[in-house]
């Protein structure tokens, strides 16, 4: 897998490249990644990638002219032909929100060229000539897109085969397939006691099918607290058992005569 990077400060790339889970990946060659900086394709003394929006407000805008011909420098150089064809992705506030199932589809994938926006945006024929999707990270707006690429690498790259030392952990993540898109259950270690808090007994008791279910059932009960709208898409896609409808009626509470 191959990541591109158009940015105008790739050295906030060696992060992922460098340390942790993805740093490991990035050493065994699990993955790769090269930045394109569009200062390096303008034409003027000064390097412009920017400038007054048409229709006047604050802010700058990129143009579209070094933002285009990075992209088709780092197209020209992933291999051909390749199959599928990278997707050239925009981070933008407007786009998509990147969730972990775009994660695992894109893990599955060749990878692709990340366009980090600056400034109050970009010329939107960039987008129309160049651009096969959007994503977000959320309803929030950054200073670029670097920050949402960053985030969106590491997502993608923990979930190729032999980046984590066991294979098993991102199957219990939150929000994976595995976990019908649920939120993680609670975690505990040593010692097991602390605080005078100890480890729920159904850790310690060493049969499996009760530790599976009380960890479904504490993920059942968090995703209903904090994310309800999980268990409602959940429940939609028919991935709720009878046993997990049981116990979220449970935690209702009773009505009101």
């Amino acid at each position: 897998m191959r990541f591109d990077i158009v940015t105008l400060f790739p050295d906030m790339f060696g992060a992922v490249r460098d340390l942790g889970i993805t740093g490991r990946a990035h050493a065994r060659g699990l993955w790769s990644l090269q930045a394109w900086n569009p200062r390096d394709y303008t034409e003027d003394v000064h390097r412009t990638v920017d400038d007054r929006p048409y229709g006047g407000g604050p802010g700058m805008v990129m143009m579209a002219g070094p933002l285009e011909s990075a992209v088709r420098a780092a197209r020209e150089s992933r291999p051909a032909p390749e199959t599928p064809r990278a997707p050239v992705i925009l981070l933008s506030p407007t786009g998509r929100r990147f969730d972990q199932r775009a994660a695992e589809s894109m893990a599955a994938g060749p990878g692709a060229i990340l366009v980090c926006g600056r400034y109050e945006g970009v010329d939107q024929r960039f987008v129309e000539r160049c651009v096969d999707e959007e994503w977000s990270l959320g309803d929030f707006v950054l200073s670029g897109g670097e920050i949402a690429a960053l985030a969106m690498v590491d997502a993608v790259v923990r979930l190729l085969p032999g980046a984590l030392n066991d294979s098993d952990s991102a199957l219990q993540d939150s929000f994976n397939s595995a976990l019908d898109g649920l939120l993680d259950s609670p975690h505990y270690t040593r010692p097991e006691v602390y605080e005078g808090a100890p480890v729920p007994a159904q850790l310690l008791s060493g049969h499996h099918a009760h530790i599976a279910r009380w960890r479904r059932e504490q993920s059942l009960a968090l995703t209903a607290s904090r994310r309800p709208d999980l268990i409602e898409r959940a429940r939609a896609q028919g991935l709720l058992t009878q046993a997990d409808e049981r116990f979220l009626a449970a935690l209702l509470p009773p009505p009101i005569d």
